[in-house]
C-alpha cells in the first residue's frame, strides 16, 4: 500500500498541511525581525507542530489508503449487484456472440442458467448473428419477437484496447486487432406496440363511392322499377359497410361518402373489396350490371388531407375505366379490381366540352407542338396528324415531334414528306423541338399519359401549357401538370378520340385524304381490324373518317410487311410456350427487323387465336430494353399484370418496358407475377 499514489482532489487535500507549514515558517522568520525571543518561542511551537503532523500523517496515510481501496472494492461490488438486479435484461458477449455475463432479468427471460455462459446469443434470438453487431463505438437497434412479445434490442460495442494496455498482461504488439465486447440491453415494447397499433386502427379513413354506369343501368329497366334498382343498390352498399362498422352517406343520386377506421380498411383489403362483385349481383331485369368506383385516402396526416386524397383517388379510378378501388395510402397508390371492360358512354357531351376547351388553348398560344410516345406507332402518329389539322384550321403554326419512326409509320411519314402541301419543317426531331418549345407554346401529348414514355420528356418542363389526350388507363406515374386531360379508357384508340374532337371544332375541320387515312389506320391497328375494343362510337368515328376521304385499300397497302417481319413472326410462334395452361409466352427476335416491337405486338394479337389461351405475352429485346406486349380477349386484365412490371395499358391490351435485363430474366419476373396473382386470386 505504501506505493499507492494518490491523485486528484484527495492528493490536494493531503497536501494542504505542507502548504500551511510553509506559511508558518514565513511568519516565524518575520517574528525574528520584530523580537528574537518571540521568534525563538514561535520556532519551538513550529517544531512541535511539525513533529505532530509528521507522526499523524505517517500513521494515518496507510489507514486512509486502506479505507479508500475497501470503498472502491465495495463500490464495484455494489455496481455489479445493481447491474445484476437491473429490471432490464442485460447481457455481455464477446466479438463472436458468445455469452460472457448476463443479469437475473436476462436469465428469467431466456430461462438460461449461469452454466450456459459459452452459448451463442444467436441460439437464443434467431437471426442475431455477429455480422449484425455494430462497428467500433457504435450502437445498433433491432426489433425481435421472443416468447410472443415484442422486444427492442440495443447493442453497443465496447473497445477493450485501453483496458488491456493498462493491465500490462498482454503486449500490444502481440495483438493482431482490436478486442471488443458487446453489451445487449432488451426493452419490452409489447404494450407500446399494442397502443400504437390501436391508435393506427382507430385512425379515420375517408372514401368516396361512385356508380360508374348509373344512368345507363336505369335506362335498361322499366321506369317503374328505377326506384327499386336504386333502393337495392343503396341497401347493398350501406349494409356492406355498416357490417364493418363504417358510415355511409349518400350525397348525390350516384355518389356516396364513407368514413371508417383503418382496421376496417385492412379487413376490406383482406377481402379484396368484394363489394365490387357484390353490387354486380343486383339484377331486377336490367341488362347492364352496375359497377362501382371507390377512392380511399388514408394515413395522409389529417382528416382534411385524407378527404382530398380520396377525391384524387376516385378521379384516378374513373380515369382508369372504373369498376375498381384506388387506395392512396400516404405516398403509395394501390389498385384493386379493374377486371371488367370500361363501359362506353353513349353521350358525346364530354368530347364536345373537351373539344371546345382544346380550341381555346390552341387559340391562346402562338404555336402548337404535338408529341406522342417513344417508338411511334400509327395510333400515336394518326392522332398527332389530327391535332395538326385542327391547329391549321385555326391558322396556328403546328409541328409534330418524330424522332423514332417505325416500319408501320414510315410509309405514312413518307407521304407527308413528299407532299408539297405540307411545310417541310412540319415534322421535328427532338433537337429542333427543344429549341421550338417555349412558354408561349401549347404542347399536346397523345397516346400516352406517362412522362417517361413520351418522345421527349424534357419538353414537358419547357412549357406550362400541356394537353394530354390518351385512351390508356392512368397509373401512379402520369403527367400531373396538364391544363387539360382527356383520358377515356373505353375508347378503342386515341385516333377515335381525336376524330370525335375534330367534329366539334367551331369552324368545322376538313381533313385531307392522307390525314383521314392516318387516323383511320390508327383505329384499325388498335382494334385489330375492328375485332376488339370496338363500340358504337368506334364505328361512328370510322364512318366520319370514311366520309372525309379515308380509303381502306390505300391503308391496307401502307401496312404491307416485308419478308423479314413475317419470318420474325414465324420464329415467335415457333418458340412460344404455354404457361400455367392458359398463358402463352414467346420471344420475338429483333435481328434484321426494322421495328421489332411492332412485330411483337402483332404476334401477341395472333397468339390469342390458340385454343384455351386467355392471355399472350411477347417479349422483344431492343436497344438494351426488353419490351413486353400483352394481349387478352376478355378473360384476363393484362393491364394489372403489366403494372406489376412497371407498365400499363388496357384491360386487353397492355405493355411494359424493362431496361437492363435479359429476356430470360424478364420471363422469370413475368412468370413470378403470374404465379403470385394466380395464387392470390387476382387473376
Amino acid at each position: 500500500m505504501s506505493r499507492v499514489k494518490m491523485t486528484g482532489q484527495l492528493r490536494r487535500f493531503l497536501f494542504f498541511p505542507q502548504v500551511l507549514l510553509i506559511l508558518l515558517v514565513v511568519f516565524n522568520i518575520a517574528i525574528y525581525f520584530i523580537n528574537v525571543n518571540a521568534g525563538l518561542l514561535a520556532s519551538a511551537g513550529l517544531a512541535i507542530y511539525v513533529v505532530f503532523v509528521a507522526v499523524v500523517y505517517a500513521r494515518q496515510r496507510s489507514g486512509i489508503t486502506n479505507e479508500l481501496v475497501t470503498f472502491a472494492t465495495q463500490y464495484g461490488q455494489i455496481q455489479r449487484q445493481l447491474m445484476m438486479d437491473l429490471s432490464l435484461p442485460y447481457a455481455i458477449t464477446d466479438d463472436h456472440g458468445r455469452l460472457l455475463w448476463f443479469n437475473d432479468a436476462f436469465a428469467d427471460l431466456t430461462g438460461k442458467s449461469r452454466k450456459n455462459f459459452c452459448k451463442s446469443i444467436a441460439s437464443i434470438f434467431n437471426g442475431l448473428s455477429p455480422d449484425k453487431f455494430p462497428a467500433r463505438d457504435q450502437e445498433a437497434d433491432y426489433e425481435i419477437i421472443y416468447n410472443k412479445r415484442d422486444y427492442r434490442i440495443q447493442i453497443k460495442s465496447v473497445v477493450l484496447d485501453s483496458l488491456i494496455d493498462d493491465s500490462g498482461l498482454i503486449d500490444r504488439k502481440t495483438r493482431e486487432k482490436s478486442s471488443y465486447i458487446y453489451a445487449f440491453l432488451l426493452y419490452d415494447d409489447t404494450e407500446l406496440n399494442e397502443y400504437i397499433q390501436k391508435y393506427e386502427d382507430e385512425t379515420m379513413v375517408c372514401g368516396m363511392i361512385y356508380l360508374d354506369n348509373y344512368d345507363e343501368a336505369l335506362e335498361s329497366v322499366e321506369e317503374v322499377r328505377h326506384s327499386l334498382l336504386t333502393a337495392l343498390i343503396d341497401r347493398k352498399i350501406n349494409k356492406y359497410f355498416q357490417d364493418l362498422d363504417g358510415i355511409v352517406k349518400k350525397y348525390e343520386k350516384d355518389k356516396y361518402i364513407v368514413l371508417m377506421r383503418s382496421s376496417t380498411l385492412n379487413e376490406l383489403k383482406s377481402m379484396k373489396f368484394n363489394i365490387l362483385e357484390d353490387v354486380k349481383t343486383v339484377n331486377i331485369g336490367n341488362d347492364m350490371a352496375v359497377t362501382l368506383s371507390i377512392g380511399i385516402g388514408a394515413n395522409n396526416g389529417s382528416y382534411n388531407r385524407n378527404a382530398d386524397c380520396a377525391r384524387m383517388a376516385i378521379d384516378l379510378a374513373l380515369g382508369r375505366g372504373g369498376d375498381q378501388v384506388v387506395l392512396k395510402d400516404g405516398d403509395s397508390i394501390t389498385y384493386f379490381g379493374g377486371k371488367s371492360q370500361a363501359v362506353e358512354k353513349s353521350t358525346r357531351v364530354k368530347a364536345r366540352v373537351k373539344a371546345h376547351a382544346l380550341q381555346e388553348f390552341i387559340e391562346s398560344k402562338e404555336k402548337v407542338v404535338v408529341m406522342g410516345h417513344k417508338l411511334l406507332d400509327i395510333d400515336s402518329f394518326g392522332a398527332s396528324i389530327g391535332i395538326y389539322r385542327a391547329c391549321r384550321t385555326l391558322n396556328k403554326k403546328a409541328y409534330v415531334v418524330i424522332d423514332s419512326p417505325t416500319s408501320s409509320t414510315s410509309p405514312f411519314i413518307q407521304e407527308f414528306e413528299d407532299n408539297p402541301d405540307y411545310d417541310p419543317k412540319m415534322l421535328l426531331n427532338i433537337h429542333d423541338a427543344k429549341e421550338m418549345v417555349d412558354e408561349n407554346t401549347l404542347l399536346v401529348v397523345v397516346d400516352t399519359n406517362k412522362p417517361d414514355y413520351t418522345e421527349c420528356e424534357e419538353l414537358l418542363h419547357q412549357t406550362k401549357t400541356i394537353v394530354v389526350l390518351d385512351h390508356h388507363r392512368q397509373g401512379n406515374n402520369y403527367i400531373r401538370n396538364a391544363v387539360l386531360s382527356y383520358i377515356e379508357p373505353y375508347a378503342s384508340s386515341t385516333c377515335e378520340m381525336v376524330a370525335e374532337i375534330l367534329q366539334y371544332f367551331a369552324e368545322g375541320v376538313k381533313l385531307k385524304n392522307i390525314e383521314a387515312d392516318s387516323l383511320y389506320a390508327g383505329i384499325m391497328v388498335d382494334t385489330d381490324n375492328f375485332m376488339s375494343k370496338t363500340g358504337v362510337r368506334t364505328f361512328e368515328a370510322a364512318a366520319y373518317l370514311r366520309r372525309s376521304g379515308a380509303d381502306v385499300t390505300r391503308v391496307r397497302k401502307m401496312f404491307r410487311e416485308d419478308l423479314g417481319d413475317y419470318r420474325a413472326k414465324g420464329e415467335t410462334f415457333s418458340n412460344a410456350e404455354i404457361y400455367r395452361e392458359h398463358f402463352v409466352i414467346a420471344e420475338c427476335p429483333s435481328e434484321n427487323v426494322e421495328s421489332p416491337t411492332i412485330v411483337g405486338s402483332q404476334a401477341a394479337n395472333q397468339l390469342l387465336n390458340i385454343k384455351n389461351v386467355r392471355a399472350s405475352f411477347v417479349l422483344t429485346s431492343y436497344k438494351n430494353i426488353v419490351y413486353i406486349s400483352a394481349r387478352a380477349i376478355d378473360e384476363v386484365n393484362v393491364q394489372i399484370i403489366m403494372e406489376r412490371l412497371g407498365g400499363g395499358g388496357h384491360l386487353n391490351m397492355a405493355g411494359a418496358q424493362m431496361p437492363r435485363v435479359t429476356v430470360d430474366e424478364a420471363k422469370t419476373r413475368l412468370k413470378n407475377v403470374l404465379d403470385n396473382m394466380l395464387d392470390g386470386g387476382e387473376i
